[in-house]
């Protein structure tokens, strides 16, 4: 397949990885990021350089990694929003989670102006991001999927086609988001119990992992806890919001959920104890407060 001109928007963990495997798959890649370090660090390793105006004129794809509906938004539709300098038949690659009907505004307002959106949430984690390996969860137009496939191809290990509309991704991903969310807050509560009942955090990951109560996230997260090291794969911080969308979103269909509610309110919990910043691990340190526990690495 051949080149194309992308510009990526939000060069955090997740994009930044992402921003790499679009450059190792030979395509032209200008990123953009809020720290102008950043974009000056992915310059400096093969980025194309220059101003905002001159790599949306010559921009086939548009790939948007930021943190939320608001800042997808003003990306979009802000004073200096990008749909209205994109050449007609560019393809916006939007990932972050957002609401279902947030993603279908969206795409109604990129096809007025005559681009193909597509709504592509993402999962895997900095590390797969940074290998080309993430999953995203897609929906869209033909011409969007067509539009979008050679950087889809260059990002992901797997791009599941979910609709032909916008929404059905988002909504996707607000399912999966609940799952690792309550995930994340089981697993910090199994492993501070079993600490109460005598069993470390290293006998925990060792069987557990082996055991009927294992998942993915468990396997990835616990070790950083019997580790100590909370520096951030994926913050804390990141719950509030995702778990705060995947709520608005039953609210609105009626639907009752509790146990992402109560994951939630661990998770606002670890935030408002300062640790915002560090991995989503460390929504253990909440548990083990309460019951008087000495976490691996602290005194």
């Amino acid at each position: 397949m051949s080149a194309r001109n992308i510009s990526i928007i939000g060069l955090g963990s997740m994009g930044y990885g992402m921003a790499q495997s679009l450059l190792r798959a030979g395509h032209a890649v200008q990123g953009f990021d809020i720290n102008p370090a950043t974009s000056a660090r992915f310059a400096s390793e093969g980025g194309l350089s220059g101003t905002q105006p001159d790599a949306a004129a010559r921009c086939d794809i548009l790939v948007v990694v930021v943190l939320n509906a608001a800042q997808t938004e003003t990306v979009l539709f802000g004073p200096d929003g990008w749909a209205s300098q994109l050449k007609p038949g560019a393809t916006v690659i939007a990932c972050a989670t957002v609401a279902p009907d947030f993603a279908k505004d969206m795409e109604g307002r990129c096809g007025a102006l005559g681009l193909n959106y597509l709504d592509a949430p993402i999962s895997g984690g900095a590390a797969k991001a940074a290998l080309g390996k993430l999953s995203i969860m897609a929906s869209g137009s033909a011409a969007a999927f067509d539009g979008a496939a050679p950087a889809l191809d260059a990002m992901a290990e797997t791009v599941f086609r979910l609709g032909d509309a916008a929404g059905a991704g988002s909504a996707m991903k607000a399912v999966n988001q609940m799952l690792a969310g309550v995930h994340i807050a089981a697993m910090a509560e199994a492993l501070t119990f079993g600490m109460t009942q005598g069993v470390s955090p290293d006998t925990f990951v060792k069987v557990i992992s082996q055991c009927a109560g294992t998942s993915w996230m468990l396997e990835n997260r616990a070790p950083h806890i019997v580790e100590g090291d909370y520096s951030p794969k994926s913050s804390v911080d990141i719950w509030p919001k995702d778990l705060g969308i995947v709520l608005d979103i039953a609210k609105s269909s009626k639907f009752g959920a509790p146990l992402t509610a109560a994951a939630l309110q661990q998770f606002l919990a670890a935030s408002g104890s300062g640790l915002g910043g560090e991995d989503d691990a460390a929504v253990a340190k909440v548990y083990a407060r309460n019951a008087g526990l000495t976490l691996p690495g602290e005194r």
